[in-house]
């Protein structure tokens, strides 16, 4: 294993491949499937500069400042796909899509010195995937790396969105062009559309309008209403804003500056001071700062808060990304209650409820009530207005999975078996769907760890397979002409479209669960590298299989399917943040690693399996390869 660091520790697998796993032949065959996906996309969507196939222009719907996400989004995935171990040159077709969608973005004026001009972190946070991905799959790049500085610094002290006298970034809509007030670049605006219409008026308790018809008819009072928008809901700063920390958190990470750690801690570290005084974590703050400053007091109202259109979805995911990126650079757990706590929050008025009470936000879950014996499941009120918490389904599980993925903390996973336990539908179920998030099975994942639910690899892969294989027909079927504007070609027609799926390969083959999709990094547990390629991802022909994530030890299961000898470096951490203290083979004894990588030689139709034990967040994360601290 000439290509691993010279210190590292190495074991080789002796125990030969008389039956091959299921789950490895359907894993490579994801592998195999999706290298030939994604170039039938690319093929039939993108220019030859990477740009989509777009001949219309973007901000010229009714708040103008909405879509730079939609046309990042069709590769999000990408990076990761490659980090996992896809084919070689996936990393520079992502990296040439990127360029020429944020050159087709600049062309109509979306764009500001590469770097959305401002709008909200919900949908900024989608668009950032794709960025982030690249920079997990190339922390060397030096481009990568000033664009990282770059956009972080618009968030930063000195830049255009940060009041460090306050600590509140100054609006829902912000950006490379500083804060962009209100919701348009009209004066007053109300954003009528019949796609809101199910999440009711944002301003539910302004009497003079009632109905989004009432708006719809009359001219004047949507203007006066869109006023009321504007001062309540269109400055100040938005819980979904933590998105933000991503982009600092990115910045340290690539270049160790201490600044961009320090200003997501203060960040971070204002709002778990505004949750300190409240039962719930508010949404909002004003531009002094204060909860509820706009708002008449009130701790619910914020742009993408409690109220209007989401509630719980965005305020908690927002508020994991803000907490697990300040945790992860300063070592400290405290900053999880802030993730806890909405979470929390809707428990404690969580009812059995039947499906056909189940509000918006629903449609995720209806393949699992279709399939649920009994008339009634545990559902939680995902908004709160003046008239109380409203507006129940069931609860959002990757939210609580991923946090407790993230702390390993024993009552963290008491809330997922809480929600286990007032599920009246199969966790072990595998539906064959796909969401825009590319989540989605979370419990079966779950029960699996759990040893609940043996199967699940298999059935996983197999879903994953016949998602890729849909995604492919349908761009084959497709008669849409991709020149055309958006009224027969919308912008969601490529993320419908893309192909790469990659939950199923980041649960089995590393351990983690889907990247949180509204700004999150990702948080692998365990990953590899090819060592003879010097790449990231798995070598050719081996399939891995994490089987135990228990806090005190990992279990990792290795196959060469191949006649080859394959070698590997396994990490601990997407940025080595769990140092590896011990290594077991098969039912061997443990043998001490005494640093952040562990090689492993597999032999021609072998396999092993690895007992790892390590300290979550252990060590300073820290980006590179193993070659680098070679």
């Amino acid at each position: 294993m000439t290509a691993a660091a010279p210190r590292m520790p190495r074991v080789r697998a002796t125990r030969r491949l008389t039956d091959i796993p299921r789950w490895a032949t359907l894993e490579r065959e994801l592998f195999a499937a999706q290298d030939k996906a994604w170039r039938v996309f690319a093929d039939r969507y993108t220019e030859s500069d990477g740009r989509l196939v777009f001949r219309d222009a973007l901000g010229r719907g009714l708040d103008g400042r909405d879509g730079v996400d939609d046309f990042y989004e069709p590769f999000f995935n990408w990076p990761t796909l490659y980090v996992l171990g896809g084919s070689a040159d996936l990393l520079a077709a992502a990296r040439r899509h990127w360029r020429g969608v944020s050159a087709q973005l600049t062309d109509m004026g979306m764009l500001q010195d590469g770097l959305e001009r401002g709008y909200d972190w919900f949908h900024q946070g989608e668009g950032m995937l794709l960025f982030y991905g690249l920079c997990l799959a190339d922390p060397g790049d030096r481009e990568l790396r000033e664009l990282a500085c770059r956009f972080a610094d618009f968030y930063l002290p000195g830049g255009p969105n940060y009041d460090p006298g306050h600590r509140v970034l100054r609006a829902p809509h912000i950006g490379s062009a500083g804060p962009r007030w209100g919701f348009s670049d009209h004066d007053t605006y109300f954003p009528w559309s019949p796609a809101l219409r199910p999440y009711g008026l944002p301003l539910d308790w302004i009497a003079e309008v009632s109905s989004f018809e009432e708006l719809a008819a009359s001219p004047e009072l949507a203007r006066a209403y869109g006023q009321q928008m504007w001062d309540r809901m269109g400055r100040g700063d938005t819980i979904v804003n933590l998105a933000a920390t991503g982009l600092a958190t990115q910045a340290h990470l690539l270049t160790g500056e201490r600044r961009y750690a320090d200003w997501v801690a203060e960040y971070v570290g204002a709002w778990r001071e505004r949750l300190a005084g409240h039962d719930v974590v508010p949404d909002n703050a004003g531009l002094h700062g204060a909860v509820g400053e706009h708002l008449d007091g009130r701790w619910y109202g914020g742009h993408y808060g409690w109220a209007w259109p989401h509630g719980l979805s965005p305020v908690a995911s927002a508020a994991l990304v803000g907490a697990s990126n300040a945790t992860l650079l300063t070592g400290d757990p405290g900053f999880l209650e802030l993730a806890r706590n909405p979470l929390d929050a809707v428990l404690r008025h969580a009812e059995q409820r039947g499906a056909d009470e189940m509000g918006t936000l629903g449609g995720r879950w209806l393949p699992h009530l279709r399939a649920m014996p009994a008339e009634r499941t545990l559902m939680v009120p995902q908004r709160h207005d003046d008239s109380g918490w409203f507006d129940f389904t069931v609860m959002p599980s990757q939210l609580p999975l991923s946090l407790w993925h993230f702390s390993r903390d024993p009552a963290d996973r008491d809330r997922i078996e809480r929600l286990r336990a007032g599920a009246n539908w199969d966790w072990t179920t595998v539906h064959v769907q796909r969401i825009k998030d590319e989540a989605g099975h979370e419990e079966p994942w779950y029960e699996f760890l759990s040893g609940r639910n043996p199967d699940f690899p298999e059935r996983m892969l197999a879903a994953a397979l016949a998602v890729c294989a849909e995604r492919v027909a349908a761009i084959e079927d497709d008669d849409v002409d991709p020149t055309v504007g958006p009224d027969a070609l919308g912008i969601h027609h490529w993320q419908e479209r893309n192909p790469v799926v990659t939950e199923a390969l980041l649960q089995l083959t590393t351990g983690s669960p889907q990247v949180l999709y509204n700004g999150g990094l990702a948080q692998l547990h365990v990953r590899y590298h090819d060592a003879d390629g010097r790449r990231p991802g798995l070598p050719a022909d081996v399939a891995a299989l994490v089987t135990d994530i228990r806090p005190d030890h990992t279990v990792v299961e290795l196959v060469n399917l191949g006649g080859t000898t394959r070698s590997l470096v396994v990490q601990a951490g997407s940025y080595t943040e769990h140092p590896v203290h011990t290594v077991a083979v098969d039912d061997g004894p443990a043998r001490e690693t005494g640093g952040r990588y562990c090689g492993v030689e597999l032999p021609g139709h072998t396999r092993v399996r690895l007992t790892l034990t390590m300290t979550l967040r252990g060590a300073t994360p820290t980006p590179g390869s193993p070659w680098e601290a070679a």
